[in-house]
């Protein structure tokens, strides 16, 4: 089987030819220019499936709340701006008259880290993705989990910080306001305006800055605190984390180390890993629901 198959971001869009086997052709990523709102980055991956020949189903992995059985966004936030409800799936269908399948981008990670990935040895985990927010995604027996509404595992919305009357009607106790990669630039900006992303903060690090390495120590007892809550409801045989700053082995170390002080000694044998994908976690997994 011929699959074209997309990853939708909110700064890129990775695209590509591959079968169910997760053997990738003709791989591209693509500005997705999500700040001109969903009909332009629906149009633009109409026209850049266009390029590809003699394929015989597409598989789309997007950013926001997805009703995978319809194939329309639920809710999408002002990264993409007018992307709730848009109904990809039968956009694309009519387009190239071909079957089409449409799933959350952390769901869709999840399973290419299940079917070719770091979690092909568990039946049940978690996967939570660090970046401008958290993204969540459940598996038990090896299925996704999608709660009643089909929008489960928004763990970047659990609250990890006590309520405020003054903090946004809540929001701003969400374990992602404090836990996200976002978080971890705005801290470490406070004491050094250069660290305007991940990248340069570790590369800081690397160079033994004292301060920053507070900064970081205090960012992963947040990450860890919320892993925690999540180990001890469900109990998974492991939590694989992605995102850009995951990719460092050292902090991915520090993170497992610190959660496990914090569990109690009964989930400890929970393994703490690295998503092993990279940037075609999201083809490969949205591949994979043709399995």
């Amino acid at each position: 089987m011929k699959i074209v198959a997309a990853d939708i971001g909110g700064t890129n869009t990775k695209i590509c030819m591959c079968d169910e086997l997760g053997n990738i052709e003709q791989f591209k990523e693509y500005a997705t220019e999500s700040n001109k709102g969903g009909p332009h980055v629906i149009q633009r991956l109409l026209d850049k499936i266009g390029e590809y020949d003699d394929f015989d189903v597409i598989a789309i992995s997007t950013a926001g709340q997805v009703n995978s059985e319809e194939g329309y966004i639920v809710f999408a936030n002002e990264n993409i701006p007018m992307y709730t409800g848009m109904k990809i799936r039968d956009i694309v269908a009519n387009q190239f008259n071909k079957p089409v399948k449409v799933e959350n981008d952390v769901n869709s990670a999840a399973l290419g880290e299940t079917y070719f990935g770091a979690a092909q040895s568990f039946n049940d985990f978690l996967c939570l993705t660090f970046g401008t927010g958290i993204g969540g995604a459940i598996v038990i027996n090896r299925q996704l989990y999608k709660g009643a509404n089909g929008v489960a595992a928004e763990f970047g919305h659990i609250f990890t910080h006590s309520l405020s009357e003054t903090m946004d009607g809540g929001r701003k106790s969400f374990y992602e306001t404090y836990a996200s990669t976002t978080a971890l630039v705005k801290m470490a900006t406070e004491i050094d305006p250069a660290c305007v992303n991940g990248k340069v903060i570790f590369e800081k690090l690397s160079h033994g800055d004292k301060e920053l390495e507070r900064i970081l120590h205090s960012w992963v007892d947040e990450v860890s605190a919320g892993l925690a809550s999540c180990i001890h409801i469900f109990n998974p045989a492991a939590i694989i984390v992605g995102g850009g700053v995951m990719e460092q082995d050292h902090l991915v170390q520090l993170v497992e180390a610190r959660t496990k002080e914090l569990i109690m000694p009964s989930f400890s044998n929970v393994k703490i890993l690295k998503a092993s994908l990279g940037n075609k976690a999201g083809v490969l997994g949205a591949a994979s629901l043709y399995l």
